[in-house]
């Protein structure tokens, strides 16, 4: 079938949405390809230096806001979204419990990467099979010189929120994003009017370590997950205590938004916390060999770290811990044989925990009046 007039258009539409429900994203939307804006928005964001470590975010000239560059033909994009919170994930109590490990709830689970991208890859099937023709498609999942949200934002998904993050006034924003360039021209859908975070500065108030200079802006030096997950090298002392417990990322500014009282758990199993990571103490995951780490982590985000930042991240955990014989004898035993990088921030949490001997549980965490 040759989709050329607005109503084969319009019925190729709503064939796509009914496909991308049956495999298991909740929302779909369209969109053409102009982000000259969001292009502006991020030169300014690099010209700041807000990336960190992160100069990828600078590579590839004009392939992130002109997708036409990265995929020749590209005409629309077709924009979906996944939820992933587990119901009972137990944030809050997580985080007020300064034994426990907390890790950003999108890594509870399977890598989402290769479930939404197969998924995406038979969604394109499926197109081409309609179409009776040869379509140039190509799926993304946070991955390639992508804008994301402007996509998702322009594709009526939701708006860019104050936290940096998509919000969608049905869905908050505990949901993954995907992408699907494609030469057929869609009918695009309309945008939200306007941001509808109106006053509220939750998420800018709650954030450990102030990491929001402005409203939409995040300056990623000071973000937990960046500091966490993709700075490779030391953790600055001065954001040391603040990071509290956090292991993997940091759902703070998720946690503290309205908008996600309207989110729906996931029905994904994939998604659903392995080994214990909801609710594991730091002490466990600490202890664990590279051999244990690479088993209990394959086929999940955290992985991509590797053992040297994980080790590095639950030295800080434990140094901001309640004071406990067993972690300092535990720390002390792991300098001899641990990198130069993971020896820096186990002396430092030795010295954290041999200063606070005396103090109680409920004061070890420093966050934990905010929620």
């Amino acid at each position: 079938m040759t989709y050329s007039s607005p109503e084969s258009i319009a019925h190729l539409t709503k064939d796509i949405r009914h496909w991308s429900r049956e495999l298991g994203f909740q929302q779909t939307g369209f969109t053409r390809v102009d982000l000259s804006n969001a292009g502006k928005r991020l030169q300014q964001w690099l010209d700041s230096d807000f990336h960190g470590s992160m100069e990828w975010m600078g590579r590839h000239g004009s392939k992130r806001w002109q997708p036409a560059q990265l995929m020749p033909g590209t005409v629309s994009v077709i924009c979906v979204r996944m939820d992933y919170l587990p119901a009972d994930s137990g944030m809050i109590a997580c985080l007020k419990d300064g034994d426990k490990a907390y890790l950003s709830r999108y890594a509870l689970g399977r890598d989402y990467h290769k479930l939404m991208r197969k998924r995406l890859a038979t969604l394109a099937n499926r197109i081409e099979t309609a179409c009776g023709q040869p379509v140039l498609q190509r799926a993304f999942v946070d991955s390639a010189p992508v804008m994301e949200k402007p996509l998702a934002e322009q594709a009526g998904l939701g708006w860019i929120g104050k936290n940096t993050l998509l919000l969608n006034r049905h869905a908050g924003s505990w949901f993954f994003l995907g992408e699907l360039y494609t030469s057929l021209e869609l009918q695009p859908d309309q945008p939200e009017q306007e941001k509808q975070c109106g006053q509220c500065r939750a998420c800018q108030t709650v954030c450990p370590t102030d990491a929001f200079p402005a409203p939409y802006v995040l300056d990623a030096r000071r973000c937990i997950s960046y500091l966490t997950i993709e700075n490779k090298g030391v953790i600055p002392v001065e954001f040391r205590k603040a990071i509290g417990n956090r292991v993997f990322g940091c759902d703070d500014c998720q946690i503290i938004c309205p908008w996600n009282r309207f989110a729906s758990p996931t029905g994904e199993q994939d998604f659903h916390p392995r080994h214990d990571l909801d609710n594991s103490a730091l002490m466990t995951l600490f202890n664990w060999s590279e051999q244990e780490f690479l088993r209990n982590t394959a086929g999940s985000p955290i992985r991509r770290i590797g053992y040297q930042q994980w080790a590095r991240n639950l030295a800080v955990g434990l140094g901001n811990a309640p004071y406990s014989e067993a972690l300092v004898a535990t720390l002390q035993a792991r300098l001899e044989i641990s990198s130069a990088l993971v020896k820096e921030h186990i002396v430092w949490a030795v010295e954290q925990q041999l200063s606070k001997q005396q103090i109680s549980s409920s004061d070890g965490n420093t966050d934990s009046d905010k929620y």
